[in-house]
């Protein structure tokens, strides 16, 4: 047990550092723009399948489960509240640390090992500001849109079901997906989103720069990186639901 704590330990004492360096750095508005693009459009294309084939799975379970109510014209209310409060920012968190956090954390490895950041210290360079902040403030740029966009592929795709192959009424899916869910719900969907952003970002980061030696190293970083954020954010996720909701 402890080499867990010992590592959580080394975690909040390297986001402390950085918190302290990036509050006292001008933000580098170029570098973040450059990470906002590239996390955003590599991440779109599958988070948007991905998106639209749970929601075509939540209209049919949902159906399942209310047809033997003769509840079935609630099924639009089903696929919004469980699409916009919950799946939605998670299966984004998900996607984003599956594909920009490894990134993040093979190319943070890659620079540790080839003793770069070494060399952007001896430059009185913060690598801290430098490798990260970008990034942080990269991903919590496109993070937001992103859960937007699968939340409306989600709930499109299970409107598109329960019409078209469930033979459901589109004026009542739309009706009681509207009684579901309040604006209020889109803006806590979207702060769970900012802050999965910033825990993708941190433990990627975080697991890069304290990567081990060689092409070994790498590889265990980038596999602690992503399987860490996702755990932490599903974790996250049921104590923000829990004070939000319970």
């Amino acid at each position: 047990m402890t080499i867990p704590f010992a590592a959580i330990g080394r975690f909040v004492f390297f986001s402390l550092r950085f918190a302290r360096v990036a509050l006292s750095t001008p933000p580098p508005i170029a570098a973040s723009l450059h990470f906002a693009w590239e996390i955003g459009i590599r991440s779109l294309p599958i988070l948007l399948i991905i998106g639209s084939f749970v929601g075509t799975n939540l209209s049919i379970q949902g159906y399942s489960a209310f047809k033997p109510l003769g509840a079935e014209r609630m099924v639009g209310m089903f696929v919004a509240l469980a699409g916009l409060r919950e799946l939605a920012p998670i299966i984004a968190a998900s996607m984003v640390a599956a594909k920009a956090g490894t990134e993040m954390a093979s190319q943070v490895a890659v620079m540790r090992i080839q003793e770069q950041i070494d060399a952007l210290e001896v430059m009185a360079v913060n690598p801290l500001a430098y490798l990260i902040t970008p990034r942080l403030l990269g991903i919590m740029l496109v993070m937001p849109a992103l859960n937007t966009l699968a939340t409306f592929f989600m709930v499109g795709s299970g409107y598109v079901v329960a019409v078209w192959q469930l033979g459901l009424s589109g004026a009542d899916f739309l009706e009681f997906a509207s009684r579901g869910i309040t604006p209020m719900d889109l803006v806590w969907c979207n702060v769970k989103a900012l802050i999965y952003s910033v825990v993708i970002c941190l433990v990627a980061c975080f697991n890069g720069y304290t990567s081990g030696p060689g092409p070994e190293g790498v590889g265990r970083a980038t596999n602690a990186a992503v399987v860490t954020a996702a755990v932490v954010c599903v974790i996250l996720n049921t104590f923000i639901s829990e004070l939000i909701y319970g």
